[in-house]
This record gives C-alpha cells, sequence and structure tokens, in this order.
C-alpha cells in the first residue's frame, strides 16, 4: 500500500501533489480489491479532497469543479461521488464541519478519529485502537451496538499553539 505522511509531516508545509499522488494509488488499489468503478469524477473529487489536510466542504468542490475544470455538476452528483468515497474507506465526513477529509489508512475499514485546529482548521486523522476499544467496552456495557462511529477533537495544532 502507498505512503501517506505521518501527522507531524501533515501539519508541516509541503507539497501537496504527493498527498494526491499517494491518495490516487490507494483509492485505485482499493477499487480494483472491490470491484468498485473508480470514475473520473469520483477521482476528480478525490485529488480535491486531498488538496490540503484541511476539511473541504461539498460545495466548495462543487465551486472548484465548476471554475477549474468546465464541469456543470450538480450538488447530488458531487454528493454521489463523495458517498462512494465514504463507502470504499477513501474519504471521511467530519460532522461538525459538514465537511470530509482524506483517509490515511484506506488499506483497512476502521473508524476515525480526529484532531481539528480550531484555527487552522487542519484534520489529523488518529487511528487509535484503543479509542475504539474503549468505546466498544462502553457501548457493550450499556447494552449498544456501535455501528459508527467518529471522534472528533477541537483545539490547537502545535503550530497555532507555537504562533499565538
Amino acid at each position: 500500500m502507498t505512503e501517506f505522511l505521518s501527522p507531524q509531516e501533515a501539519q508541516q508545509p509541503h507539497d501537496h501533489s504527493r498527498c494526491v499522488s499517494h491518495a490516487l494509488d490507494a483509492a485505485e488499489q482499493v477499487c480494483a480489491r472491490e470491484g468498485a468503478r473508480f470514475t473520473v469524477l469520483r477521482k476528480r473529487v478525490l485529488e480535491l479532497v486531498w488538496q490540503s489536510h484541511k476539511p473541504l466542504g461539498a460545495y466548495d468542490m462543487l465551486e472548484t469543479l465548476s471554475r477549474d475544470d468546465g464541469r456543470r455538476a450538480a450538488p447530488p452528483t458531487v454528493y454521489r461521488a463523495l458517498d462512494f468515497l465514504q463507502e470504499q474507506g477513501l474519504v471521511h465526513r467530519i460532522a461538525s464541519l459538514n465537511a470530509f477529509i482524506g483517509c490515511a489508512s484506506p488499506e483497512h475499514r476502521h473508524e476515525g478519529q480526529f484532531l481539528i485546529c480550531l484555527n487552522c482548521h487542519i484534520a489529523i486523522e488518529l487511528d487509535a485502537s484503543a479509542i475504539t476499544q474503549a468505546i466498544a467496552g462502553e457501548a457493550n456495557a450499556h447494552g449498544f451496538t456501535v455501528q459508527g462511529e467518529t471522534v472528533e477533537i477541537s483545539g490547537l495544532c502545535a503550530q497555532c499553539q507555537e504562533a499565538a
């Protein structure tokens, strides 16, 4: 599988084309393994999601598609592409921001845990099994079956703390 940046590397200024390239390679592999069609629009939406490490809203993607690509895509078209990317484990939805971010570990299914900076809006994906286990344990103790989990933790990233 392809190599993504660590959370610390993602916070540093860098060329996002590496992130986009790795994400597209991973998506090709996931879709081939699952027998899913990775259409031109789905690929383009994934590229837009990976342009930075900041969550991006569907309407922002729609605006970019119209402006940069000359596509006259309707909101449902972008949402269908995002639904597909979510189903394949290639993006996560950040509910508190109504936005999407690329998944740094698409090779295995997992739930998302995110550190979201209130200042610069970077989102750092964690894959902490201890958090997932704690949630499952507490849910089980209450007779609750978890069907989905996204943990969103807001605060200030290291760079924004340093700058303050």
